[in-house]
């Protein structure tokens, strides 16, 4: 057990409440009230500029990669302070937000700031549309659904070409090389203005509903919505999780980063709560990807965070310079609180490779590893593991202020939310708006969970996958496809990177099986040899149709960024892949055994 969960000071003890009802739903709830909270985020920020004006607030690799570019509170204050004198100046219209193209850079978090400073909606776009993907149409498609008033990129000669042809009149604005864009300004130019007392009386008539945030969705169950975070929902989320992680109010959190401010994890999440606490984030130029990684392997070692949020794809990348290093896992480790997945589940391989190089790491003290639930819509957590766990799956109970409602749908017990975090809808889709609640004004998240222990809510909730995910065999027979997907990916670890899986109104599961690169390493028909082990293992170890795979398939080419096969949080889209590699499916699914590159049990 970790010392410090036992102590009440540090952590909530673990409080839940259950309420039955005659239909069999049911609904958990913390009996802890929500305490009061910030009225806009640009208080936390005017709150550390006076109490902490010396503290580190962001960091950043400067130009030679060696040093780091810093920005304490005082400094973050009189630049959000200047673009938000320059964002009035440029007196754009009503109701247009201002969107930024590009990856996370203290430009971007002052001007992201600078905007929800003064009532205005900032929209972080994934840089995949526009730096790394060949067409721009998608990335046009959504500027023209947001009807930005301003558009940012950190260099023009990076994202310059991809605003072409988008048809939109908007300022736009770029860090560097802005001199290469027709009618471009630079982002210096914004901080060069001389603030007024208009940036206050702007400041004060944020309200809780004013809206924040645009951040779309990722589009794994279809087409990318464009979700509304007001300042009520992201300050009462930053609050739910300080009453239960305590210990924020006695130790600021010191964050190496990358997950991207597109996507609510790295933005509501992470970043809200390093300016909640008056915290230090230092951004992380490296990406689970080759390549990449080691560049995050250094920022760790270099600065050695409090905290360590990642998803799982991120620790499965992280793992092998840490087994393979003991010093550097132990630099890694010394200062780490906790060690924090989400955003998809993580496979029970992962957490007991965690668990031993922390061990060998500092023995002395265990390491936390835990998680929470949430979405995009709910700005993001829902609920929070805030207490020690014997392996992954469960996703905790509820915070304070929230409700979680199990319904039976089918076999599973659908999971929803309501409570003063849920967003309010859906900009411009009144429709879609309409659908995403039940009768009773409960944010249907899609999701599945059952409870770990019937008779004591406080054990928390098991996540059960995603309804829409999962389908009937031609025997009726429903497929769990989250629970089995990991199941799979963790016994076929370190030798594949994920998994998809198919079967839909078919006699059996399939799998389309992406290798990492540990497998992709083999030769094909030892990779082959290996899959169809474990496939004979759970034919032989009796497991039914359900839950044993028939055939499988290793696809040659890795999931495609351009098609939204994997998202840049670096999770499939499972339905994506399914649509793309139709005819991989067919062929995996197909009655004649003679194709050699189907992988069967026998």
């Amino acid at each position: 057990m970790t010392d410090f969960l036992l102590d009440d000071t540090l952590v909530a003890p673990a409080r839940t409440v259950r309420i039955d009802f005659d239909d069999g739903s049911f609904v958990l709830r913390s009996p802890t009230a929500l305490q009061p909270y910030a009225r806009c985020i640009g208080e936390w920020i005017e709150r550390w500029a006076r109490e902490t004006p010396d503290a580190l607030a962001f960091a950043e690799r400067d130009d030679s990669g060696e040093g780091w570019r810093t920005l304490d509170y005082r400094a973050l204050r009189q630049s959000v302070g200047a673009v938000a004198q320059s964002l009035l100046d440029l007196d754009l219209p009503a109701g247009r937000p201002v969107v930024i193209l590009s990856d996370n850079a203290i430009d971007h978090a002052v001007l992201m700031l600078a905007t929800m400073h003064i009532g205005r909606t900032a929209c972080s776009l994934s840089s995949a549309y526009s730096r790394m993907a060949k067409d721009p149409s998608r990335l046009h498609g959504m500027l023209k659904a947001l009807q930005p008033g301003l558009i940012y990129a950190s260099d023009a000669k990076v994202y310059g070409a991809s605003l072409a042809g988008c048809g939109i009149e908007a300022v736009t604005v770029f860090s560097r090389n802005a001199d290469t864009h027709p009618g471009a300004l630079a982002f210096d130019q914004l901080l060069d203005a001389k603030e007024t007392p208009a940036v206050m009386q702007a400041f004060a008539a944020v309200g809780p509903d004013t809206h924040a945030k645009y951040l779309l969705t990722s589009g794994s169950t279809g087409q990318p919505k464009v979700v509304i975070n007001t300042h009520r929902m992201l300050c009462a989320n930053q609050q739910m999780m300080a009453q239960t992680w305590r210990f924020l109010a006695q130790e600021k959190p010191v964050l190496v980063d990358w997950l991207p401010w597109s996507h609510t994890f790295g933005a509501n999440h992470n970043l809200h709560m390093v300016l909640c606490h008056g915290g230090a984030l230092y951004i992380d130029e490296g990406r689970p990807a080759p390549g990449l990684i080691e560049k995050t392997v250094r920022n760790l070692r270099e600065v050695k965070p409090t905290l360590l949020f990642n998803v799982p794809r991120g620790f499965d990348m992280l793992l092998p310079f840490l087994e393979a290093d003991d010093a550097l896992a132990a630099e890694v480790f010394s200062r780490l609180r906790l060690a924090f997945y989400a955003a998809a589940a993580l496979a029970p391989s992962t957490w007991q490779r965690l668990e031993a190089v922390a061990r060998r790491a500092r023995p002395a003290r265990p390491l936390w590893l835990t998680t929470s639930w949430g979405a995009t819509e709910t700005s993001p957590a829902i609920t929070s593991a805030h207490w020690q766990l014997d392996g992954a799956g469960c996703i905790g109970a509820p915070l304070p202020g929230l409700e979680l409602k199990f319904v039976p749908n089918g076999e599973k017990l659908e999971m929803r939310v309501k409570g003063v975090s849920v967003f309010p809808g859906y900009r411009d889709a009144p429709r879609e708006t309409a659908s995403a609640f039940d009768a009773e004004g409960y944010y249907r998240i899609g999701d599945a969970g059952f409870l770990a222990n019937p008779g004591d809510p406080t054990q928390g909730v098991i996540f059960n996958g995603r309804v829409a995910e999962d389908f009937k065999l031609s025997t009726g027979t429903w497929v769990s496809v989250g629970t089995l997907r990991v199941k799979l990916v963790s016994l076929l670890a370190p030798h594949v990177q994920d998994i998809v899986l198919t079967g839909h109104d078919r006699d059996a599961i399939g799998m389309l099986v992406f290798a990492s690169p540990q497998g992709a390493a083999l030769a094909p028909e030892a990779l082959a040899a290996r899959i169809a082990g474990v496939l004979r293992a759970l034919r032989d170890e009796g497991a039914g149709s359900s839950q044993c795979p028939a055939c499988a398939l290793v696809l040659a080419e890795p999931p495609s960024l351009d098609a939204g096969e994997i998202t840049d949080k670096g999770y499939i889209n499972q339905r994506a892949v399914l649509t793309r590699r139709a005819a991989e499916v067919a062929r995996l699914h197909a009655p004649a055994p003679g194709d050699a590159d189907v992988i069967r049990a026998t």
